[in-house]
């Protein structure tokens, strides 16, 4: 179905959220640090980022900023899933270029269904 890139330090939920993605159908690399996804995400060109806020050795925010000023990335969508939950936190993440925003603690069924409702939206 989709290339998708998970981006989460906390490497059960990381195993979590990549193995409710993989039953779904769907390609799913996964990494525990904001510079490792942002590299990824240059290198795979995936066609979804599940990114969290709060990632070592860059956030997720400044991953978000740096997809959305690649031109090669365009297309890619972001899904933040974080522990982040302030009304501004969410306005934040909307202005760097996410598409979809996830608070933790989240619905593994929630996050598969967000998941495809994104992917099937025109670019």
């Amino acid at each position: 179905m989709a290339r998708i890139l998970v981006a989460d330090d906390d490497q059960d939920l990381n195993d979590l959220v990549t193995m409710k993605l993989e039953a779904a159908g769907h390609e799913v690399v996964s990494v525990i640090d904001g510079e490792n996804a942002l590299s990824r995400a240059l290198s795979d060109k995936p066609d979804l980022i599940v990114l969290d806020w709060m990632l070592p050795r860059r956030n997720g925010l400044e991953v978000c900023r740096e997809v959305r000023s690649d031109p090669g990335l365009s297309g890619t969508r972001i899904l933040m899933l974080t522990a982040r939950a302030q009304e501004v936190d969410v306005e934040r993440a909307f202005a760097a270029g996410a598409e979809e925003y996830i608070t933790k603690p989240f619905s593994p069924r929630e996050l598969v269904l967000r998941v495809a409702t994104l992917l099937s939206r025109p670019r």
